[in-house]
């Protein structure tokens, strides 16, 4: 049994050297990848619970098994909400963000049910016996409410840059920006500077009427502070384009 919850600390450290580092992102993630991955997901499951069936994944392989998911999921999910939390840091305070029952209480709310859900499925708390199963379980429901609490759906405007989810834009690399409504605020931003799939992407986000004088001004005080540096960059960027012809 030692043996067993040494392979899930392990696979608890695997997970979260994996969720820290910075090559998952969610904007790499589209429709078709996300459903082979659930497609693949079903796939395996089918197959062990067939397995499992036969008396081929008897149960003293399931369970080991099955910690070791949980334990790499949770290890995941930490790791991943403490690069958000770094991110957050390192761009220092928030200068705007949109604000609103549906992005800041709601979602902690709901965030705060998985964790006691969790709490309660190692069975800690109660008087069922704590299993491997249920501890990592549980642990993996706990380390996704970390992780929720960690998300925001919304773009952060913070001193040192834009934080969407887990992408930061440097101030420098903002080109512009202009209203396509009342509420919709596009910024164009070059994405990659410097290197060989750069290329000038947009960012929508919707921002309520009241505050349409807060962000107008900290984003003309930003690109007037990070105006050299900007000019710099698009400078590279025409030289390589002539230097293509």
């Amino acid at each position: 049994m030692l043996l067993i919850y040494l392979i899930a600390g392990i696979m608890l450290l695997a997970g979260g050297y994996v969720g820290y580092l910075p090559w998952f992102r969610v904007e790499k993630l589209d429709r078709d990848i996300l459903l082979n991955s659930m497609l693949l997901l079903i796939m395996l499951f089918t197959l062990l619970m067939g397995a499992w069936y036969i008396g081929i994944f008897p149960q003293w392989v399931a369970a080991p098994f099955m910690m070791s998911v949980y334990s790499l999921l949770a290890g995941f999910f930490l790791g991943y909400g403490l690069r958000l939390l770094n991110l957050r840091s390192s761009t220092g305070h928030t200068l705007y963000m949109h604000r609103s029952f549906w992005i800041d209480h709601a979602p902690n709310f709901a965030v705060m049910l998985v964790i006691l859900f969790g709490i309660y499925r190692t069975s800690v708390l109660i008087d069922q016996p704590v299993t491997g199963i249920r501890l990592t379980s549980g642990l993996s429901l706990i380390a996704f409410g970390f992780f929720g609490w960690t998300l925001k759906v919304v773009p952060e405007f913070r001193q040192r840059g834009i934080l969407f989810i887990d992408r930061v834009i440097p101030w420098r690399q903002v080109i512009g920006w202009q209203w396509h409504s009342e509420e919709i605020l596009a910024i164009d931003y070059l994405d990659k500077p410097g290197e060989e799939h750069e290329r000038v992407r947009e960012l929508l986000t919707s921002v309520p009427a009241e505050d349409r004088k807060q962000i107008e001004t900290v984003l003309k005080s930003k690109m007037d502070d990070h105006r050299e540096a900007r000019e710099k960059l698009l400078l590279m960027r025409n030289q390589r384009d002539q230097s293509t012809m």
